[in-house]
């Protein structure tokens, strides 16, 4: 037999990635698949069988599986509440049904809260104790680990840094009034952008989307930015601005070792960063500036999977 390893799951609004992972964080496997092949449970039960089976027929031993999902979970029981962006999973008791089909702990959690164990124990935040996950993308989801734990509060979904007002009388949401993402998710941003050119901003993102505003995304400005056009410099500036607003309130609330920051945004590197950091020691006292990190992500893509595998192999918590 050989050594243990658990299955991770990251369960997104475009794709499926399943994980083989190791108690080292080593991705042994793993596969991807469109979430519209595998929509319906029936579907994504069968998907995951097939996995499950063919790990059994190799000899690997499977401590358990993890499932990190884009929506609103309680993770003690193994349930999702609802699931934006995938029709259909609305009320669905996963961890239970899945452990009566492969007699294996099954452990269900918001994606978000998955990434940022993954990267707490094998990525950028290996070797600390108190960490904060950012994840900027279309929205910007968070997650905290406290004391070498993930902290998910009194509703399993504490650390959601994307409805932190930043403005007292902003932006209205569903969500509620000012909150981040609400100014930095990525349409937010590429509006953003957009509205500025058809000003009149002189901008070499022009040429690069020949002319149609329309087109630009995060990546664009990031490129024209790294030319130095000023009005993608000015764009990366706000959104740090706005970032470091957020991120000052998380390091005053619980004071982490450091704000890990993942997603499409934070491939901008220093473009990014460097304002971040700037901002972020404009708003807080010397002694916190001084010490707290802020840092990118590592693990990428895989981040999901390595979470998710990790809560099978931590076992923390009721599972189902």
């Amino acid at each position: 037999m050989k050594a243990e390893a658990a299955l991770g799951i990251d369960f997104g609004g475009t794709s499926v990635k399943i994980g083989l992972v190791d108690s080292r964080g080593r991705m042994l496997q793993e596969e991807h698949c469109a979430t519209s092949a595998c929509a319906d449970l029936p579907r994504w039960l069968a998907m995951v069988a097939a996995r499950v089976a063919a790990c059994r027929s190799a000899g690997r031993r499977l401590r358990g599986i993890g499932v990190g999902v884009p929506g609103f979970t309680d993770y003690e029981r193994g349930y999702i509440y609802n699931l934006t962006n995938v029709p259909g999973w609305r009320g669905v008791p996963l961890a239970a049904i899945m452990r009566r089909k492969f007699g294996l702990p099954v452990f269900v959690d918001n994606d978000v809260n998955a990434m940022a164990l993954g990267e707490y124990l094998y990525g950028a935040g290996k070797g600390l104790r108190h960490t904060f996950f950012a994840t900027l993308g279309t929205g910007v989801g968070g997650a905290l680990v406290i004391g070498g734990k993930v902290y998910r509060g009194a509703f399993s979904m504490a650390g959601e840094i994307g409805h932190v007002p930043i403005r007292m009388n902003g932006v209205r949401t569903a969500e509620g009034r000012g909150g981040l993402e609400a100014y930095v998710g990525n349409r937010k941003i590429a509006a953003c952008a957009a509205r500025a050119l058809r000003r009149g901003r002189k901008s070499l993102m022009t040429a690069m989307v020949n002319g149609n505003p329309g087109a630009i995304t995060p990546k664009i400005i990031a490129g024209a930015a790294r030319r130095g056009d000023r009005l993608a410099l000015e764009i990366m500036d706000y959104i740090s601005d706005c970032l470091a607003t957020a991120f000052a309130a998380v390091t005053y609330l619980v004071q982490p070792e450091a704000i890990i920051v993942g997603g499409g945004v934070a491939g901008s590197g220093r473009l990014l960063f460097a304002p971040l950091r700037r901002h972020l020691a404009e708003r807080l006292h010397p002694y916190f500036a001084e010490r707290i990190k802020v840092i990118p992500a590592v693990l990428g893509a895989r981040a999901g999977m390595i979470g998710c595998a990790a809560l099978a192999l931590r076992q923390e918590g009721t599972g189902a």
